[in-house]
């Protein structure tokens, strides 16, 4: 009985204690200071190659040789691959042969006209006569102007055997072989893909809920899997209007030119995108939270006490009001606010730097082990006095 009874006075005692507690409360406050505010967009995409060449061969024929395979660095006008010559060789010595006869008929026409006219001026020939004659000349211009635009298809045709890179770069692709037969239709036939990987760029998917804040211009660091320990820079050239939809999601394709001087980054390659749609460097930064505070009237005489009212303050465009801490007492504010990315705020005027600014109350830890205390008093236990007092 006494173990009990001296348990119960104990407990007593520990409830007069808390209930006697009286809470503190702390005013928050929050420093202005300079920095870098940024706000960025996330996408990603795959790195391509600006310029990508197809390179074919305009001529039926057999490869004959080939001068460069896979990864081979190649540069403008160099020669990479022949096809077999000796039929194309052919048909430019017979369309040359035909030249030279069209030319021989031609001018013995031509001789035929001449006599002809000085005979018909004379009219010592009909007019039938003559009129055959001119259209015999006529006839074999044609025929050997025809012929020697046979002769120049035949020589290109011939060039078109050696075939040149038309870039400098590097071969990505090479879809044929040695004596392998393109075959030359309507459509060129390809030999090599060849990339230019000094200039890279790539297609980033951005969703339609930021594509708003993209702007050509704006700086971009994107990462790779294949070197995820480095981190690559650009910059945004193009934002395409053209959206594409895909299991209901709306994407904008966004441009990101990428130099690429070591030949990291190529052509497939997922991009981690952050496009960077704000950035401002050593600007004077508030918390954004700072603009809601309100002071509140306390009798506690460790608190600031305002010295003004803030609702006779005249704001105008881009200005807000802050309650800025000075000798303990709360004063109201009026500064000129500029970006933010919602967790800070750009203070172009009205703030210096390292003022104190009240963003809120709190209570101290000893009160709120205190409430967290009562709270989770057993109902059994007897209740302090007036607690169940109705006002």
């Amino acid at each position: 009985m006494k173990t009990t009874a001296k348990i119960l006075s104990v407990t007593l005692l520990s409830l007069f204690a808390s209930c006697s507690h009286k809470p503190d409360t702390i005013l928050e406050t929050v420093k202005a200071e300079r920095g870098e505010l940024t706000e960025t967009v996330t996408a990603t995409g795959t790195i391509e190659s600006v310029t990508q060449v197809d390179v074919g061969t305009q001529v039926t024929g057999i490869i004959d040789k080939l001068y460069a395979d896979y990864n081979t660095v190649v540069t403008k006008g160099q020669l990479i691959a022949e096809i077999e010559k000796t039929l194309l060789q052919s048909d430019l010595t017979s369309a040359e042969a035909n030249v030279e006869s069209a030319r021989l008929t031609y001018e013995y026409n031509l001789v035929n006209y001449n006599r002809d006219k000085a005979l018909h001026d004379k009219q010592l020939i009909s007019d039938y006569e003559f009129q055959t004659s001119k259209k015999e000349l006529e006839v074999s211009k044609t025929a050997y102007d025809k012929a020697k635009a046979d002769k120049v298809r035949a020589a290109k045709n011939l060039n078109y055997a050696e075939i040149y890179s038309p870039i400098d770069g590097i071969v990505i692709s090479r879809e044929v072989e040695v004596g392998q037969t393109v075959v030359s239709n309507m459509n060129v036939a390809n030999l090599y893909t060849i990339a230019d990987l000094d200039n890279m760029q790539v297609i980033g998917n951005v969703d339609e809920a930021d594509i708003g804040q993209v702007k050509v211009g704006q700086a971009v660091t994107f990462s790779v899997d294949a070197y995820s320990d480095e981190l690559f820079e650009g910059h945004v050239t193009q934002v395409r209007l053209n959206p594409t939809v895909e299991s209901n999601v709306v994407t904008y394709e966004v441009v990101v030119a990428a130099p690429n001087p070591d030949h990291k980054l190529i052509p497939g390659l997922t991009a981690n995108l952050i496009i960077y749609t704000m950035s401002e460097d050593n600007v004077l930064l508030l918390p954004t939270k700072a603009f809601m505070f309100t002071p509140q009237i306390n009798d506690d005489d460790n608190l600031p006490k305002p010295d003004g009212d803030a609702g006779k303050l005249v704001l105008g465009d881009g200005q807000k009001c802050v309650w800025v801490v000075k000798d303990g007492r709360l004063v109201p504010t009026v500064v000129t606010v500029g970006a933010s990315n919602g967790l800070k705020t750009v203070i172009h005027e009205g703030l210096s730097d390292n003022d104190a600014v009240a963003s809120g109350y709190s209570v101290s830890a000893g009160s709120q082990e205190g409430e967290r205390s009562e709270g989770e008093r057993s109902p059994f236990a007897p209740q302090p006095p007036g607690r169940n007092k109705k006002k």
